[in-house]
């Protein structure tokens, strides 16, 4: 009987003190919801770290910039972006409702980079010396010859390959003339008259003679 009693005061005397410890710090949760938004466009941004100061709660918004995250009253939320300024929300101590939206709006962060001169000698010594070997006996009439030169022309034009955008462009016609000619006869060029000039353009020119004779 008296073990019996003892039980039941200690029951009692927990059940008070937690009773009295629950009635002194109550615990109030919200579900705090909300939009971060660009300060100046007011669009979402995405992939912003939310944190409620002092804790292990968090979250990340999503694409449209939405996010919701538990809290208690008089919470501190940080929010933290890579290309915008930080960003606080404190909640207040007397809030007793159970669902709280809230719009943060955050500012981009702007870093101005100081200036770099990049200069195609490593010190001042051989800019002085390639300017003073400069040749100025060149002028602009004997370079434009020079890069006109019709052997340097013909050469890059017999060697010169045709470069990705020309062979996408090349493969784009086979491919459209293809579709074009589907279900009936293919084009052929014995017919068609400026292929004929063409040919007989290149004939007078002399082209077929000089493939012969790089082949010899």
């Amino acid at each position: 009987m008296k073990r019996i009693s003892l039980i039941l005061i200690g029951l009692l005397y927990f059940s008070q003190s937690f009773l009295a410890q629950e009635k002194n710090n109550p615990e109030h949760y919200i579900q705090l919801s909300g939009v971060v938004v660009d300060g100046d466009s007011l669009r979402g941004i995405p992939f912003v770290s939310v944190i409620v100061k002092g804790t292990k709660r968090g979250t990340i918004t999503d694409f449209y910039g939405f996010f919701t995250v538990v809290a208690q009253p008089g919470d501190e939320l940080q929010f933290f972006s890579i290309n915008h300024k930080n960003g606080v929300y404190k909640l207040d101590d007397t809030l007793s409702i159970k669902h709280f939206y809230i719009l943060q709006r955050l500012l981009k962060d702007t870093i101005l980079l100081a200036d770099v001169d990049v200069y195609p000698w490593p010190s001042k010594e051989e800019f002085k010396k390639a300017f003073l070997n400069l040749d100025l006996s060149e002028t602009d009439y004997d370079r434009a010859a020079k890069n006109l030169d019709r052997n340097d022309l013909s050469y890059a034009e017999r060697n010169l390959k045709m470069d990705a955008q020309a062979n996408y462009r090349y493969a784009m016609q086979q491919y459209l003339t293809k579709v074009y000619t589907t279900g009936q006869y293919p084009v052929n060029n014995l017919l068609n008259p400026i292929a004929w000039a063409q040919f007989i353009d290149a004939w007078r020119q002399g082209k077929f003679k000089k493939k012969s004779a790089n082949k010899k």
